[in-house]
């Protein structure tokens, strides 16, 4: 498996690919897609920026996967793997492979950190990333597009919209359901259904505005 990684920033991906290429045959990452013109060229965890979109005629070969590691901003994350999807990119997951995954209903174009606990019955879809120590209980779903950050608590039978944000350390009791493209706060106990578009802080976690954000979903592939 050969993977372009899109966003050349963060350095705990080195890590991950230390600990891919130590448990699945025939890893391999040929390098980051970054649009940041002054990293082209560069190396980024020992691995060459081979350009941006503007590069993308030559580096969508064949044999190549794709699987992208922003996660700033689910806009973002979403953006640009839609333009990945629609100029024909394939895509792959990238999980670190202590995260078992038994059980678990998973889309493609995935980034899931070291000790995420995903329990049974979990349902993740496309181009979503859970951060490290993250905690997503049994029969949660999440949709497309979505980001999990670090320390996150779901209980059982919540549910995740599209292009969805989860501060870190933040708290969702069970049964509750997260609108698509909402924001919730780092450290915020969700006690109630957040609205589509919302953003929640606080504890409870309370609405202080809404998200001005110009897409009905997350999906990154065309409906068939």
């Amino acid at each position: 498996m050969k993977l372009v990684l899109m966003g050349a920033n963060n350095p705990e991906t080195e890590r991950v690919i230390e600990a891919m290429q130590a448990s699945v045959p025939n890893f391999e990452v040929v390098g980051f897609l970054d649009n940041d013109p002054a990293k082209k060229g560069t190396m980024f965890v020992g691995y060459p920026v081979l350009g941006g979109f503007d590069e993308l005629d030559e580096i969508n070969q064949d044999d190549r996967l794709f699987v992208n590691l922003i996660t700033a901003s689910t806009v973002t994350r979403y953006e640009t793997s839609l333009h990945l999807a629609k100029h024909g990119c394939r895509f792959a997951n990238l999980i670190h492979p202590t995260v078992n995954l038994r059980g678990v209903t998973l889309g493609v174009g995935n980034y899931i950190q070291e000790a995420v606990i995903t329990q049974a019955a979990v349902t993740i879809g496309d181009n979503s990333s859970i951060h490290m120590a993250s905690l997503i209980s049994h029969e949660v779903t999440l949709g497309n597009s979505v980001f999990v950050a670090h320390g996150v608590s779901l209980a059982g039978c919540v549910t995740v919209g599209d292009g969805a944000y989860i501060g870190t350390n933040a708290t969702v009791i069970p049964r509750l359901k997260i609108g698509k493209w909402a924001v919730v706060g780092a450290g915020a106990v969700v006690t109630k259904d957040v609205p589509d578009y919302a953003v929640v802080v606080g504890n409870p976690a309370r609405a202080i505005k809404t998200n001005e954000v110009p897409h009905q979903d997350g999906a990154i592939f065309e409906a068939s």
